[in-house]
Protein backbone atom coordinates (compact mmCIF):
# COMPACT_ATOMS: atom_id res chain seq x y z
CA UNK A 1 0.00 0.00 0.00
CA UNK A 2 1.51 3.32 -1.08
CA UNK A 3 1.58 6.55 0.89
CA UNK A 4 -1.29 7.98 -1.20
CA UNK A 5 -3.51 4.98 -0.27
CA UNK A 6 -2.74 5.57 3.41
CA UNK A 7 -3.66 9.25 3.12
CA UNK A 8 -6.91 8.36 1.33
CA UNK A 9 -7.95 6.16 4.26
CA UNK A 10 -7.02 8.78 6.88
CA UNK A 11 -9.54 9.27 9.64
CA UNK A 12 -10.89 12.81 9.46
CA UNK A 13 -13.14 12.73 12.52
CA UNK A 14 -13.81 9.90 15.01
CA UNK A 15 -16.02 9.05 17.97
CA UNK A 16 -16.03 5.94 20.18
CA UNK A 17 -18.94 4.38 22.08
CA UNK A 18 -17.97 1.78 24.68
CA UNK A 19 -20.87 -0.54 25.53
CA UNK A 20 -19.85 -3.47 27.74
CA UNK A 21 -17.95 -6.05 25.69
CA UNK A 22 -18.74 -4.11 22.53
CA UNK A 23 -17.10 -0.95 21.27
CA UNK A 24 -18.50 1.07 18.38
CA UNK A 25 -16.21 3.25 16.29
CA UNK A 26 -17.67 6.00 14.10
CA UNK A 27 -15.06 7.30 11.64
CA UNK A 28 -15.28 9.89 8.89
CA UNK A 29 -12.85 8.97 6.13
CA UNK A 30 -11.91 10.41 2.78
CA UNK A 31 -12.43 8.82 -0.64
CA UNK A 32 -9.80 8.95 -3.36
CA UNK A 33 -11.83 11.78 -4.92
CA UNK A 34 -11.61 13.78 -1.67
CA UNK A 35 -15.23 13.26 -0.59
CA UNK A 36 -16.16 11.93 2.86
CA UNK A 37 -17.91 8.74 3.95
CA UNK A 38 -18.71 7.15 7.30
CA UNK A 39 -17.55 3.81 8.65
CA UNK A 40 -19.25 2.24 11.65
CA UNK A 41 -17.27 -0.59 13.25
CA UNK A 42 -18.51 -2.91 15.97
CA UNK A 43 -15.67 -4.57 17.87
CA UNK A 44 -16.53 -7.32 20.34
CA UNK A 45 -14.05 -8.90 22.75
CA UNK A 46 -14.04 -12.69 23.17
CA UNK A 47 -12.07 -14.30 26.00
CA UNK A 48 -10.73 -17.85 25.72
CA UNK A 49 -10.59 -20.33 28.61
CA UNK A 50 -6.84 -19.75 28.94
CA UNK A 51 -7.34 -16.02 29.50
CA UNK A 52 -6.22 -14.95 26.05
CA UNK A 53 -8.67 -12.97 23.95
CA UNK A 54 -9.45 -11.82 20.44
CA UNK A 55 -11.73 -9.24 18.86
CA UNK A 56 -14.32 -9.76 16.14
CA UNK A 57 -15.03 -6.72 14.02
CA UNK A 58 -17.92 -5.90 11.72
CA UNK A 59 -17.83 -2.79 9.57
CA UNK A 60 -20.43 -0.78 7.64
CA UNK A 61 -19.47 1.76 4.99
CA UNK A 62 -22.02 4.53 4.58
CA UNK A 63 -21.78 7.04 1.75
CA UNK A 64 -23.43 10.48 1.57
CA UNK A 65 -25.90 9.49 -1.11
CA UNK A 66 -27.39 6.98 1.35
CA UNK A 67 -27.42 9.20 4.48
CA UNK A 68 -30.99 10.45 4.17
CA UNK A 69 -32.60 7.05 3.59
CA UNK A 70 -30.36 5.38 6.19
CA UNK A 71 -31.20 8.01 8.83
CA UNK A 72 -34.93 7.78 8.06
CA UNK A 73 -35.03 3.99 8.38
CA UNK A 74 -32.73 3.96 11.44
CA UNK A 75 -34.93 6.51 13.25
CA UNK A 76 -38.07 4.60 12.26
CA UNK A 77 -36.65 1.34 13.58
CA UNK A 78 -35.44 2.86 16.86
CA UNK A 79 -38.77 4.68 17.39
CA UNK A 80 -40.64 1.41 16.73
CA UNK A 81 -38.57 -0.45 19.32
CA UNK A 82 -39.04 2.28 21.95
CA UNK A 83 -42.79 2.55 21.20
CA UNK A 84 -43.26 -1.22 21.42
CA UNK A 85 -40.90 -2.09 24.29
CA UNK A 86 -40.01 1.18 26.05
CA UNK A 87 -36.51 2.17 27.08
CA UNK A 88 -35.97 -0.49 29.76
CA UNK A 89 -33.46 -3.17 28.83
CA UNK A 90 -35.55 -6.33 29.18
CA UNK A 91 -32.61 -8.71 29.54
CA UNK A 92 -31.50 -6.82 32.68
CA UNK A 93 -35.02 -7.06 34.12
CA UNK A 94 -35.16 -10.80 33.36
CA UNK A 95 -31.82 -11.36 35.07
CA UNK A 96 -33.15 -9.67 38.24
CA UNK A 97 -36.46 -11.58 38.07
CA UNK A 98 -34.69 -14.89 37.46
CA UNK A 99 -32.44 -14.46 40.48
CA UNK A 100 -35.43 -13.45 42.63
CA UNK A 101 -37.79 -16.19 41.46
CA UNK A 102 -35.36 -18.98 40.55
CA UNK A 103 -37.35 -22.20 40.35
CA UNK A 104 -40.67 -20.59 41.29
CA UNK A 105 -43.68 -20.31 38.99
CA UNK A 106 -44.77 -17.06 37.40
CA UNK A 107 -48.36 -15.85 37.03
CA UNK A 108 -48.83 -17.68 33.72
CA UNK A 109 -47.80 -21.00 35.30
CA UNK A 110 -44.41 -21.34 33.64
CA UNK A 111 -41.11 -21.24 35.44
CA UNK A 112 -38.95 -18.15 35.13
CA UNK A 113 -36.32 -20.26 33.45
CA UNK A 114 -38.67 -21.26 30.63
CA UNK A 115 -39.36 -17.59 29.81
CA UNK A 116 -35.80 -17.13 28.50
CA UNK A 117 -34.86 -17.56 24.87
CA UNK A 118 -31.22 -18.21 24.12
CA UNK A 119 -30.42 -15.94 21.17
CA UNK A 120 -26.99 -15.24 19.69
CA UNK A 121 -26.59 -12.02 17.74
CA UNK A 122 -23.04 -12.77 16.63
CA UNK A 123 -24.14 -13.65 13.09
CA UNK A 124 -26.22 -10.51 12.53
Amino acid sequence: MGQKDTVDQEEIYSKVLRAGRRTYFFDVRSTKAGDYYLTITESKKFTHDDGSFHYKKHKIYLYKEDFSDFREIMEEMMDYIIDEKGTEVISERHQKDFKKEEGSFSENGSTSESNFTDVSFDDI
